[in-house]
């Protein structure tokens, strides 16, 4: 993808095109602040870029027809979502539609080279599979801190080896195109919002449950990262004076006290202790546990498990409720891994919420757990690199 936008009212109906899917000049008319010989201006140019082509005729609102357009059908974007245990990469058209999605356990701890080796092989694959000729532009979400005007993790806790490595220009050398890069729950906000149950919401929070805990803040429709980039890491927010040992060096800090990392080391240690067989039967059977294992376990009643998912619950709401108090959501979306843990965890969070926020800020407030699961994070990386290209030059 070599054209761009020339101006914002291009970028505004691109956006469009991608967000709605072909559309009518006349429909586009009415959503736009332009004249209909300034639209159609417009239109043309796009079309000579081979950015949109036609689309046939619409359907008759009275006199003569107008013509559809749509987003160039061969437009390839390639979605990567760097997790602390797996990789996900997805091939999406220029609408976001996913058409291809691959998944594969791997250690971020491994560091940038191995990491981006397999990214680059599952991109292979994708491309090989006749799903693209080559991509148009990719977004990657990594799960740390990112400085996100050059695209490079600054001192990511839980990332040795990652700390400045300028993973913008590396990938965008090996993939031969436009490459941006973000916090990996940021994307799955974005992701949320273009696909899934933030649709259409302008101001809400989308809190990230995984190996750590991270928040992505929407304002406005668009997601806000602070002066550096670092906004929304409430993962090392003290919920605990003094207490346990995080990866960042401090103590107390609620990804410490509840993650995916925390739950599954409560859990080994409450089967050791022998408070619960069923935990212990588990660890016996593969000799580690995992989050996935505790919702199990509460799944088939076991209390410990139960007690472990609900004050966990009850931490992440507490830290939730003050975002809440302070920001004023329309909602709050819960993600991640840990988020199989399921209703049991939502309902503690909510309690939490509901119980410590005032009523103005919770009396129409829904919580809710993602629609998206793993394909928020490729959706929100394909959508900041479409953001960034459909944005004027």
């Amino acid at each position: 993808m070599t054209a761009r936008p020339a101006n914002a009212h291009q970028a505004r109906l691109l956006r469009l095109l991608r967000d709605g899917g072909p559309n009518s000049r006349a429909k586009l008319g009415d959503q736009v602040d332009l004249s209909r010989s300034k639209l159609a201006v417009e239109v043309d140019r796009l079309l000579e870029t081979g950015l949109v082509v036609a689309d046939g005729l619409a359907a008759s609102r009275g006199g003569r027809r107008s013509h559809n357009i749509r987003l160039a059908p061969h437009l390839r974007f390639l979605g990567v979502d760097i997790g602390a245990t797996s990789v996900d990469v997805a091939v999406t058209n220029a609408e976001l539609e996913v058409l291809g999605h691959l998944t594969h356990p791997m250690d971020v701890r491994e560091g940038p080279v191995a990491v981006f080796e397999q990214v680059l092989a599952m991109a292979a694959k994708l491309r090989d599979s006749g799903l693209a000729d080559s991509f148009d532009g990719a977004g990657i979400g990594v799960p740390g801190p990112v400085r996100f005007p050059e695209g490079v993790p600054v001192a990511p806790p839980i990332m040795p080896g990652w700390d400045g490595f300028p993973v913008r220009e590396a990938l965008s050398q090996e993939l031969g195109c436009p490459v941006m890069v973000d916090n990996d729950v940021n994307l799955m906000a974005l992701g949320e919002q273009q696909a899934g149950v933030a649709r259409s919401v302008g101001d809400f929070l989308c809190v990230k449950i995984g190996t750590g805990i991270g928040c992505g803040i929407v304002v406005g429709g668009t997601v806000h990262r602070g002066a550096t980039g670092s906004a929304g890491d409430i993962g090392h927010i003290q919920v605990e004076p003094g207490g346990r040992l995080c990866a960042c060096g401090n103590r107390g800090c609620l990804e410490a006290h509840f993650s995916g990392a925390a739950l599954a080391r409560d859990a080994e240690d409450a089967a050791r202790a022998g408070r619960s067989e069923e935990l212990a039967a588990r660890l016996d059977a593969s000799g580690r546990l995992t989050a996935a294992d505790v919702a199990a376990a509460a799944a088939a009643g076991d209390a410990t498990s139960l007690v472990l998912i609900r004050e966990g619950g009850n931490r992440v709401g507490q830290v939730i409720a003050g975002l809440v108090s302070f920001f004023n959501p329309a909602l709050v979306v819960i993600g991640g891994g840990v988020t199989g843990l399921g209703h049991t965890l939502l309902a503690a969070v909510r309690a939490q919420v509901y119980r410590r926020s005032l009523p103005l800020a919770t009396g129409n407030l829904p919580i809710v757990l993602g629609e998206l699961g793993p394909a928020a994070g490729v959706t929100g990386a394909a959508r900041l690199i479409s953001d960034h290209l459909f944005s004027p030059a």
